[in-house]
């Protein structure tokens, strides 16, 4: 009887969690490796590091440089507009000034165009670079869904450390 009465409080605990990137309430997070489920597509940050340095781009001072590696899916049926703005990068608190978009293409090999198009069923794999605050070391990605008829959807949130790979890359 103690163990189907356990059994039951999990279920009813683990079920008011939600599955991570899947939104509750207009809200979702996860973390490195979660795949988020939005409305246009599926997104997971694969890895991220900081150096000083990146293709000779060196950043302003007391800043370095966030690189972040993503894997974008189209999971519908209809072509997806994409930007590289659509993910922003942030830090410390919620606030506006603690969060960044990504710096021009063109630093690092591989690096997502400021825009794109997504065909049905494509899945892209890129970086987003961002020039960030020193002395961090935990951040995330916040995509949030935008809709044509000006409102919006949900928040989709990946939180995760970065490391410092390499010093200059």
């Amino acid at each position: 009887m103690k163990r189907a009465i356990c059994a039951v409080l999990l279920i009813l605990t683990l079920a008011g969690c939600g599955e991570a990137g899947h939104p509750q309430d207009g809200y979702a997070e996860g973390a490195l490796g979660d795949t988020m489920h939005t409305y246009f597509f599926d997104y997971t940050v694969e890895r991220a590091y900081l150096c000083s340095e990146l293709e000779g781009y060196v950043p302003a001072e007391d800043k370095e440089l966030l690189a972040v590696e993503i894997v974008v899916e189209n999971t519908g049926e209809a072509q997806v507009p994409m930007w590289d703005v659509d993910f922003q990068a942030g830090w410390g608190t919620e606030d506006e000034a603690d969060h960044r978009s990504p710096l021009a293409e063109g630093l690092l090999e591989g690096q997502l165009p400021a825009e794109y198009t997504l065909e049905a069923d494509e899945e892209r794999t890129g970086w987003l670079v961002y020039e960030v605050p020193a002395g961090y070391a935990e951040f995330s990605i916040t995509y949030q869904e935008y809709f044509d008829d000006g409102t919006t959807g949900d928040r989709f949130t990946v939180y995760f450390p970065a490391e410092r790979e390499n010093d200059t890359v």
